[in-house]
């Protein structure tokens, strides 16, 4: 038996804080407006995980409006989805995902931001891509950031 999951996570961006992606923390100008530490890759998996199991979302598990998620690091949010898609019975067999960022570029980062996500998942099949917004609405003038993941789970007892 299979399940799909779908994650979807935005963020505005603002001068003088961290950009954190997928685990990584990438040097720019701006970062992420949020609770923790915004990272939009690792929401959009978190909510994507949760989301094929049945279990709700991430604003359920990690509220924004509980303090000891104020500037949490978002790697600990899909661990805690990888524990409950495991003990749910299942295996993590693809994660996909692409990022709507007009700067900076991600491809010099890609590579670490997948192995963060293979050390997490256990999963060896992922792949992120990176798309700019073409200089449209406020992810194109550089004033948000977007991710949308796909994971495909596998029963395995």
């Amino acid at each position: 038996m299979y399940r799909i999951g779908i994650g979807f996570d935005i963020h505005r961006l603002e001068e003088g804080r961290k950009l954190v992606i997928g685990g990584v923390e990438i040097p720019y100008e701006k970062g992420w407006v949020a609770h923790s530490d915004g990272d939009i890759l690792f929401h959009a998996l978190t909510d994507a995980l949760l989301g094929a199991v049945g279990y709700g979302d991430i604003g359920q598990l990690f509220p924004d409006t509980d303090e000891k998620w104020k500037e949490a690091k978002s790697d600990m949010f899909v661990r805690k989805a990888v524990d409950i898609v495991k003990s749910e019975g299942y295996s993590i067999e693809n994660v996909d995902g692409f990022i709507l960022l007009e700067r900076p570029k991600l491809l010099p980062y890609r590579n670490r931001i997948i192995e963060n996500i293979r050390n997490i998942t256990g999963c060896n099949n992922i792949f992120i891509k990176g798309k700019s917004f073409e200089k449209l609405g406020d992810i194109g003038k550089g004033l948000a950031g977007a991710c949308e993941v796909v994971v495909l789970l596998k029963k395995v007892i």
